[in-house]
């Protein structure tokens, strides 16, 4: 597997809106005009075999009713068909559910693990997308992004009762399961796979996180503040404004390999088949040479040991390949051509 996201399409609209407020046309007008075809054929031009197409709750149903939203849905229809078309998998990702919003949940702890009714929603959210999408060859269903349960013990047993529950709405489709705290690496070490032979176990990897997110607008806390380079050792102030890891010491491609075991240790434990299905560097936070040292020791790594990926993120959202009207980058210099595309980090992934 080697793909891309398609995030702030059908998610994270308040952070599309946020970088570009006057050029926000509304909802059903962004997700209509974000991205077409072109992009698909770009993609899969590109080498791509998949793009994981992160879905936020909110944007294809009504709060409170959980009635279907016609207009959107007919427009993910039509995303999923053309990415079907040009022969592009598609990872369908529940970005956020009733009860659970990955950010917030750097910041609280999240109402979706402790009230069954908000597990009650995200599971009729899911008979609507799985009988509109579950049958279709080439979609995999991902049941949640980047979870933040209060423990270990608890993920496993909400992840449990989904997969049964989406597995009788979806008999034939591949699930997408991931582990707690942010889906990452380490939370392998605790993960209990399901009962159920057609699953792709699912990592994001954006360690150290005060090297990948610093400077991240988006993030609070001293420790996020400071440049810092890659490979590097950092030392960290005492304390966090929130929940999110901080991770000390020296960190070079050793460091990042060390990290990785939890996830392959679980995999031949458990004859799990696994992949990185996010990953990346925000382009405003470390150098360039940085940034493209530690994408590529992060691509050696996975190519190593056989492991597939999915690059966060195709447009825009802060990680672009492409980035058209994000203010903040635009006079970046991997920015500076016609189709406003960083071609180095595009040929890097393709390299791999």
């Amino acid at each position: 597997m080697r793909g891309v996201n398609f995030g702030g399409w059908f998610s994270q609209h308040d952070a599309i809106e946020g970088n570009d407020p006057g050029a926000y046309p509304g909802l059903v007008e962004h997700a209509r005009a974000f991205l077409g075809p072109e992009d698909f054929r770009r993609v899969k031009a590109w080498g791509f075999d998949h793009v994981r197409l992160p879905v936020d709750w909110q944007n294809v149903f009504e709060p409170g009713s959980l009635a279907p939203r016609e207009d959107v849905l007919s427009l993910l229809d039509a995303a999923v068909d053309g990415l079907l078309g040009e022969g592009l998998e598609v990872i369908l990702d529940l970005h956020k559910c009733p009860g659970h919003d990955f950010h917030d949940g750097t910041k609280r702890e999240q109402a979706f693990f402790t009230d069954p009714a908000m597990r009650r929603d995200c599971l009729l959210v899911w008979s609507h997308l799985a009988r509109r999408y579950g049958a279709r060859r080439g979609v995999l269903l991902e049941i949640l992004n980047e979870p933040v349960a209060p423990s270990w013990a608890v993920w496993n047993e909400v992840q449990a009762e989904l997969a049964v529950a989406l597995r009788r709405l979806a008999p034939e489709a591949t699930l997408v399961l991931g582990s707690n705290l942010w889906n990452g690496a380490a939370g392998f070490e605790h993960l209990a796979p399901v009962a159920d032979e057609n699953v792709l176990y699912s990592f994001h990897f954006y360690n150290p996180l005060v090297f990948t997110h610093q400077r991240a607008p988006w993030i609070d806390g001293e420790a996020f503040h400071a440049r810092r380079p890659y490979p590097g050792t950092y030392e960290l102030p005492a304390g966090s404004t929130n929940r999110l890891p901080l991770e000390a010491g020296r960190w070079d491609k050793a460091r990042l390999a060390q990290l990785l075991e939890h996830v392959f240790r679980f995999r031949e434990r458990h004859g799990a088949r696994v992949a990185c299905n996010e990953f990346g560097v925000y382009v405003g936070g470390p150098d360039r040479a940085s940034q493209l040292a530690w994408m590529r020791d992060m691509l050696e790594l996975l190519g190593e040991h056989g492991i597939g990926w999915s690059y966060w993120n195709y447009k825009n959202l802060d990680f672009g390949l492409v980035s058209r009207g994000e203010g903040r980058f635009a006079d970046a210099p991997q920015y500076q051509n016609a189709e406003r595309v960083d071609r180095e980090l595009v040929e890097l992934l393709r390299a791999h």
